[in-house]
């Protein structure tokens, strides 16, 4: 195989836009097998099974699963990102496509309750805890794929680009539940629903393709070169930089927490309390996922001309407000207010999720960085993302209005904003050095 010291400058330049377009691509296809469960927690998984319950408990426990695949998130992101930093970033990139794709289609095959009893629920629950940890992995590693290849100086649009396979897994989860909602039509629940999810065979299969064609990040290649590589990365990047974990996961709570609301608990609020049908709210959510592809590398390419954190704070801010612009609009009952509700939602929300990639991987240096970024991204998803919808579920049906819900998202990105205060902006640093000074001396001690 081709080295990257051998890369002409052609080469070189066709080679950086191929691990973007492989980073967007098997993102898309993990984001498209993760959000085809949000679709299903709020419209297939409560009466298939869970049928005997009342419809509150049916969807407290249907989002009980949901919840699983975000507390498994930061295990994948553990146990990825040590071999990430110790064996590469393709290798392992691979590895969790394949094990997301897996966990997908075996979810597209499960028996319901009315076959195998309470085992449908448990066995979706261990299949949903698989794909987390195929989506706990992936993210740290697209991102450094993109990233690390694209070091320059617009690495905020760079790593957008995997940050770009979200609303495109979006689109095309919706897309798909709308086709088959309306193929299907009264036997979607019976095998409309699963159709997505056994599709998810052809896409990874193009994930896979693209991605054997990418050579490992230069990055990665000079720390193996150097012998540098980290033993115990994920013990190592805690040690040293818990702080920008921490910190990062914080940073995301608002974020993650206002995704999950806009694009999940919408189908659960809009059918039981707002009483509009499931095809004009997979409408309205598939026009925001359309306006979110502009929006979010818009987002990454602003934070190269005015800094990850000023316009991360500027998305933290808008958050802090929205919310009760938000279920003012839903809660007018009126069609066309409740289409500009939803559809305005993602692309606000993408003020920060666009810069988001780059301020965080920015903040770890180069041996420990898939560690560090995915850990802090990930441990989000069990404070933020996984929680919400059932936090708000729990608000309306105590207080049977929304304002708990809007007051619960503002102060959510209230703390996100006062976390990014504390981080680094990085966006000038050279990510192709190591960041501590003990490595940085060791290294010009070695010569070259």
């Amino acid at each position: 195989m081709a080295s990257q010291v051998t890369l002409s400058a052609d080469e070189a330049r066709r080679m950086k836009r191929r691990a973007i377009v492989a980073a967007t691509i098997g993102t898309s296809v993990e984001w498209y097998d993760f959000f085809l469960y949000t679709t299903i927690a709020a419209l297939v998984i409560p009466k298939l099974f869970f049928p005997n319950q009342d419809s509150f408990t049916a969807f407290l426990l249907s989002f009980s699963t949901y919840f699983v695949g975000f507390a498994a998130r930061p295990v994948g992101a553990a146990i990825f990102g040590h071999y990430g930093d110790r064996l590469g970033r393709k290798v392992t990139l691979i590895t969790t496509l394949l094990v997301m794709g897996i966990g997908t289609v075996l979810i597209g095959l499960m028996p319901t309750y009315a076959q195998i009893g309470i085992w449908g629920g448990i066995l979706l629950t261990v299949l949903r805890a698989l794909q987390g940890i195929g989506i706990g992995g992936e993210w740290g590693g697209s991102v450094l794929l993109s990233l690390e290849w694209n070091s320059g100086d617009r690495r905020g649009f760079a790593g957008s680009w995997p940050q770009f396979g979200v609303p495109v897994g979006l689109v095309l989860s919706n897309a798909a539940y709308l086709f088959f909602n309306a193929v299907s039509g009264s036997h979607f629940l019976e095998w409309g629903w699963r159709v997505p999810f056994l599709l998810s065979v052809a896409l990874v299969g193009v994930g896979l393709w693209v991605r054997l064609g990418i050579l490992e990040t230069p990055v990665f290649a000079s720390l193996r070169d150097r012998d540098q590589v980290e033993v115990a990365p994920v013990v190592e990047v805690l040690r040293r930089n818990g702080r920008e974990v921490v910190l990062s996961a914080l940073a995301r709570l608002g974020q993650n927490t206002m995704f999950y609301i806009f694009t999940g608990f919408i189908l659960v609020y809009g059918t039981t309390t707002l009483h509009f049908s499931r095809g004009s709210l997979l409408n309205a959510t598939l026009v925001m996922s359309a306006l979110s592809l502009v929006a979010v590398p818009l987002f990454g390419y602003l934070s190269d001309l005015y800094g990850r954190r000023r316009v991360y704070l500027l998305g933290c801010a808008i958050m802090i407000v929205f919310p009760f612009v938000y279920y003012g609009l839903l809660d007018t009952r009126m069609a066309a207010l409740v289409f500009l509700a939803i559809t305005i939602s993602l692309p606000l929300h993408d003020v920060q999720y666009g810069p988001q990639a780059a301020l965080i991987a920015e903040s770890f240096t180069g041996r420990l960085r898939y560690s560090g970024a995915s850990l802090g991204y990930q441990l989000a998803s069990v404070i933020a993302g996984g929680p919400a919808p059932i936090i708000a579920g729990l608000l309306v049906n105590r207080f049977h209005s929304s304002a708990p819900v809007a007051i619960y998202l503002a102060l959510c990105a209230l703390v996100s904003l006062l976390a990014t205060l504390g981080l680094r902006d990085n966006r000038s640093r050279d990510i192709t050095r190591e960041y501590d000074l003990a490595t940085a001396k060791q290294t010009a001690s070695a010569g070259p």
